[in-house]
């Protein structure tokens, strides 16, 4: 019973801790960016803090990865937002708009964690893949090939779906074998 109650002492203190060094370095931080346009650096700000906010909804409504996912996403859109105001990142948003599905991706994971106590397939799956997407797709938003997404996906797209019905067929047999 001790145990416990000095378990939750500390759990308030740092909990208080953490808040106060948020808002210190979050003034810090505010303050480093002078020369920069408020209404962008308070829109970023209000991004982590609805994240924030959503962590506090994920601990409180117990084993809810939903806000936990959004929770993460937010952050991570907040951090991009404000390293590109702060001049840390030179994209524009035309050229990182694919970073939508990588932070998507990378949100899951702590969600997935979050509800089953460990890494699960089922997260992680989904995880890869959306971060994947965000790649490729990075890889014509940036222009880093010299041919267009339609080009690529009029010659391409016969060969994924023909990979794509190759890899369900094998998928079908690899579950029959399973029943038998």
């Amino acid at each position: 019973m001790q145990n416990k109650m000095k378990r939750k002492f500390f759990a308030r203190v740092s909990f208080r801790i953490g808040v106060v060094l948020l808002i210190l370095g979050s003034v810090f931080l505010l303050s480093s960016f002078a020369s920069k346009t408020h209404l962008q650096i308070v829109g970023s700000f209000l991004i982590m803090i609805i994240g924030g906010f959503c962590i506090l909804l994920a601990i409180k409504l117990k084993r809810q990865p939903v806000y936990l996912f959004f929770a993460a996403f937010f952050i991570l859109l907040g951090l991009f937002l404000l390293f590109k105001v702060a001049g840390i990142v030179q994209l524009t948003l035309k050229q990182s708009w694919p970073l939508l599905s990588v932070f998507a991706g990378a949100a899951l994971l702590p969600a997935g964690k979050y509800r089953y106590g460990t890494i699960r397939r089922i997260y992680v799956i989904p995880s890869i893949a959306l971060s994947a997407l965000g790649g490729f797709l990075m890889i014509f938003s940036l222009k880093l090939t010299n041919f267009s997404f339609r080009e690529f996906m009029l010659n391409w797209c016969p060969a994924i779906i023909i990979m794509a019905g190759v890899i369900l067929i094998l998928l079908s047999f690899s579950a029959n074998k399973e029943r038998m």
